[in-house]
């Protein structure tokens, strides 16, 4: 039998985390994988963008045109926004919102420019246009580091256009897809933004859902009745 050389009654001093230094305290492994899911995912999506940034900039170059232009802006802003983005306290775990938010973000680069080009289309179209990315830059600008993908919760924005809709990006996905449709009229157009839209009004439901336990949201419902457009829903 082995003889304890620990005095009886005595207690050896406990370690804590916040006693050891920061550079040697362990984590669970599954904290540590969480991370790692989070940063892929966050650098995915940068590389994502970036291919979207690219498309636009090559469209500029062809073009000159104003939209060209501020889509490649907007593009570049999304590659950073995903590398510095705030961890989300809630992620849907759901497959279908994932499938929602793919739809939503990429299925517009299924629209061709086919169909008719009625000239009262190109200029209407035009200006949605303009007006939707505008929206959609001030959103983004707006949400700052609380941009996502799927549904989330990274902290309540109230500013902005977020101070007159709750979804105002998806509200400008509206204005572009259907500007865009009307300067180039086809059944596939047609099908594609009935597709996307709907994706993102997918998106909108799901992201209530996710938020409607929070009180601060509870308020901000209140205060921001609509979720897209202002008088209509």
């Amino acid at each position: 039998m082995g003889i304890s050389s620990r005095p009886r009654g005595s207690q050896l001093p406990e370690l804590s985390q916040t006693s050891v230094p920061p550079s040697h305290r362990t984590f669970p492994i599954a904290f540590q994988w969480v991370r790692l899911v989070r940063i892929s995912a966050n650098v995915v999506g940068a590389i994502g963008a970036a291919f979207f940034a690219r498309a636009g900039y090559v469209h500029y170059l062809d073009t000159h045109s104003l939209i060209g232009g501020g889509f490649f802006a907007e593009q570049i802003w999304i590659v950073a926004a995903y590398l510095v983005r705030r961890p989300a306290s809630v992620v849907t775990q759901r497959a279908g919102d994932w499938l929602l938010a793919f739809g939503g973000t990429f299925g517009g680069v299924l629209l061709r420019p086919t169909g008719t080009h009625p000239h009262w289309g190109i200029v209407v179209g035009l200006v949605l246009q303009v007006v939707g990315l505008a929206i959609c830059v001030a959103s983004f600008a707006a949400l700052g580091r609380s941009f996502g993908f799927a549904a989330a919760d990274r902290g309540l924005v109230q500013r902005g256009p977020y101070a007159f809709v709750r979804h105002p990006i998806y509200a400008s996905y509206f204005l572009l897809l259907f500007g865009y449709f009307l300067q180039s009229m086809s059944v596939r157009n047609a099908l594609i933004v009935v597709f996307v839209l709907s994706c993102d009004v997918g998106r909108a439901l799901v992201e209530e859902h996710l938020l409607v336990t929070s009180s601060s949201y509870a308020n901000y419902r209140t205060r921001v009745p609509w979720k897209l457009f202002p008088g209509l829903w």
